[in-house]
Order: structure tokens, then sequence, then C-alpha cells
């Protein structure tokens, strides 16, 4: 306790759970998302102060969080949101154990395990291929925003916070900078992506230059349109796309094409199979979807039947140089950007 408070943080036997929690909010708000920081905040305000505000920090323990936990169910909270406010908590008594305010995490272990999550539904090839050739006619946005989520295995967000000044179609490549978020599902904001490694370099084939140039065709004219940045994806007045509003629209489009229900973000998994039924590595599949242990952990057995184990294989590229299979079976480079404003290096490009 006193080395905490030599380290700027109170000791105060008296500083209640309310009082802890709104400090640690403060504290996170200058190195969180704005995404991660609304969602933290109302865990905090609408839950667990009202339910553990009151309890001195260092009388904290099991019987109080287990109270929370069975008075939540039984009121028809779900078992998902309780965990996620119980994650919330177990964060901020963690920092309090780091920062030497604790000595042990009460809310570790967890009093609920994390709840599996839902079976994922992905497409075949003919069902996506379905789904795009009505979605050309019905919806070219939606249709094109798909054409380059299944080609590059881009996140939701990091497609339609896509700019185009950081699109290069003569070199085929394109460079992840930012990602859209929904603050509390309404105010949109652009934030860094998902982690360090998802700021990248991704080669695109030519089905998903196809897509894009069909965009920057259909870029709004600024003499014309009140514009709000330069993103590929947009709505006619050029500002962004909700995500909700992807997600609504694609599963409306679905239903209207007789396609399978499935998620935007189930077509990045849908780019990680084509390429590891084409027998590309998984490592390499891993690499240029930009995610270090997913794909590793979630594609062990083969992705069809039929389709051989898959074998570890070494690469005769330099390690700045992977080649992969996108879902036009064309060949897909990530690279790591060299500077803080990158340039596409013409001498680093795949060689199909």
């Amino acid at each position: 306790m006193l080395e905490g408070e030599d380290g700027g943080f109170s000791a105060d036997p008296s500083q209640t759970v309310a009082d802890y929690l709104t400090t640690w909010l403060t504290a996170k708000a200058l190195v969180l998302k704005p995404t991660t920081m609304a969602r933290y905040r109302n865990y905090v305000t609408a839950d667990l102060i009202p339910a553990l505000g009151q309890v001195r920090l260092d009388d904290l323990g099991f019987s109080h969080i287990a109270g929370f936990v069975h008075t939540q169910l039984a009121h028809g909270r779900g078992k998902v949101t309780v965990h996620r406010c119980l994650a919330t908590l177990s964060t901020a008594l963690g920092d309090a154990v780091k920062h030497h305010r604790l000595s042990h995490n009460p809310a570790r272990p967890t009093i609920i395990p994390r709840p599996p999550s839902a079976e994922r539904r992905i497409w075949t090839l003919n069902e996506a291929t379905h789904f795009l050739r009505y979605c050309h006619a019905a919806d070219p946005l939606m249709a094109d925003l798909v054409e380059v989520l299944i080609g590059t295995g881009m996140r939701k967000g990091e497609a339609l916070g896509l700019h185009w000044a950081d699109v290069h179609l003569p070199e085929g490549m394109l460079f992840i900078r930012c990602t859209l978020s929904a603050i509390d599902n309404n105010r949109l904001v652009l934030t860094a992506p998902k982690t360090r490694s998802s700021k990248n370099w991704i080669a695109i084939s030519p089905r998903v230059a196809a897509a894009l140039r069909r965009r920057r065709a259909a870029a709004p004219d600024p003499r014309q349109h009140s514009t709000r940045g330069d993103l590929v994806f947009h709505r006619p007045d050029g500002s962004p796309l909700h995500p909700e509003y992807v997600l609504n629209h694609f599963h409306l489009l679905c239903r209207k094409a007789g396609a399978p229900r499935t998620t935007v973000h189930d077509l990045r998994h849908l780019a990680a199979t084509i390429s590891i039924t084409a027998d590309v590595p998984l490592t390499v599949v891993s690499k240029t979807l930009r995610h270090s242990t997913l794909y590793h952990r979630q594609y062990l057995q083969p992705p069809h039947p039929g389709s051989r184990p898959h074998r570890r294989q070494r690469h005769r590229h330099s390690p700045h140089h992977h080649r992969t299979e996108g879902a036009s079976a064309q060949a897909a480079t990530t690279l790591r950007p060299q500077s803080a404003s990158p340039q596409p290096d013409h001498r680093q490009q795949s060689t199909g």
C-alpha cells in the first residue's frame, strides 16, 4: 500500500469501489480507444458502481462479486453481459494489484466462465459466388465492399475506414492505416487498427482492384456534394457508412439473394478458408490476414471434406515477401511499412 502511495496512487483504506473505479476510468481515458472507453464507462456507471460502489475497496471479496452475479442473472441479464461486466471489473482490479493498491485481484478467477461463442456459418465458394452475382445487380456498393472483404481478409471497420490516399492501384497494393468504429453505436470515429500488426500493407488481386476502380468511378464529385473526406466506401454525400447499417443491410441482401445467413466478419474467415483449401501454408494465411494466433487455432482441421491435411512448408521467399491466394486465386503479399508515411515499394511486388 505504501509502495502504491509512493507511486502516486491512493492508499486510503476508506476508499470505496466507486471512488476507485471513477479514478481508474479517468486514467484509462488517456490510453484506451474511444470505443473501448465507452464500453468500460457503461459497465462501470450503469452496473458496477450501483451494485458494488459502496463497498470499501479493501473489503471487496468473492462474496460481493458472487452476489452481484446471482442478482444480475436473477433479474434476467444475459450471461454474456454479466461476463463482460466482470471482465471490466477484473481489469480495473488487476491494475490495482499492478500498482500495489491491492495484494490480489478478488475478481480472479472469474465467477462464471466465458460463454461459448456461437457456431460460425462460413460460406462455400458457390454460395459466395451466388451472393455476389445477385448483389452486383441489386446493390453495387455492397457488392464491391464484399468483394474487397473476401479478396483481402480485411476487417469490416478497416474497409469502411479505407481512404483513397492509402490505395495504390497501379502498384496493386493498399495500406491499412485506421478503422471506422461507432461509439455507443452512435458517434462514428476513426481510430487505430485493432492490433499493431494490423497497420500494414496488403497486396490486392485484379478482382479486388476492379472493385476499387468501380468505387473510384462512383466517387462523389466534390463540386456537387459536401464530402467529409476521401473514403473508398461511403454514402452518396461522401460521409461514412455506419457499421451497423452495413451489417443489417448485408443480412437483408443475404435473405433476398437466398444465401445462407452469415456475418460480415465471417467473410474474413472465408478468405482464410479459400487460401487454406488452395494449399497455401497456414503461417502465410495468418500473416496475410495480420493475425498471429486466430487462424492457427481455428483451422487445425481441413476446412472441407476431402481436402488433404495441411503440412508445414518452408518458405523460399525473403522474410518480407509472402505468397498467398485471394478469393480469385491470385497472388497476394503482406509487407511491413517502412516509415510513418509509407509508400509502396515497387521492388517488393508479388510475382504471381
